[in-house]
């Protein structure tokens, strides 16, 4: 699968980020320099509390411990990326992503150098921005 998506372009790639500033599950420390399109990532502990928290699953020992998700820089290859950010819990790392430095220990912060990336947040999200 690797091969066919490497062949095309991306038009538009739907993200999120995480309590931890994971970009699509790239959790921190994300690797930013891989040119693999789709990865398996190791989900944290804070990523893998945040999916049961959010009621994905019955308990946090049903939490898989992997998943599969886009590079960092196969979203990057994106024409657009469109980006959601809701509640509260997020704040602290929309806060660290769009205020601090980029860096792979803040994975959502490479949005920053994508000329087309949306981030959408509510005012929850949002609160501890300057």
């Amino acid at each position: 699968m690797n091969g066919i998506i490497s062949r095309d372009s991306i038009d538009v790639a739907f993200v999120g980020i995480g309590e931890n500033g994971h970009l699509a599950f790239n959790d921190p420390p994300a690797d930013f320099e891989t040119e693999q399109p789709f990865i398996i990532v190791e989900l944290d502990k804070a990523c893998r509390q945040q999916q049961y928290g959010e009621g994905w699953f019955a308990s946090l020992e049903d939490v898989p411990a992997t998943a599969i998700s886009m590079s960092i820089k196969q979203i990057m290859k994106s024409e657009t990326i469109i980006c959601t950010v809701p509640d509260e819990r997020k704040a602290r790392a929309v806060k660290h992503c769009f205020e601090g430095e980029v860096s792979p220990m803040h994975p959502a912060s490479i949005l920053r150098e994508h000329a087309k990336a949306y981030v959408y947040l509510d005012e929850a999200a949002a609160s501890l921005l300057s």
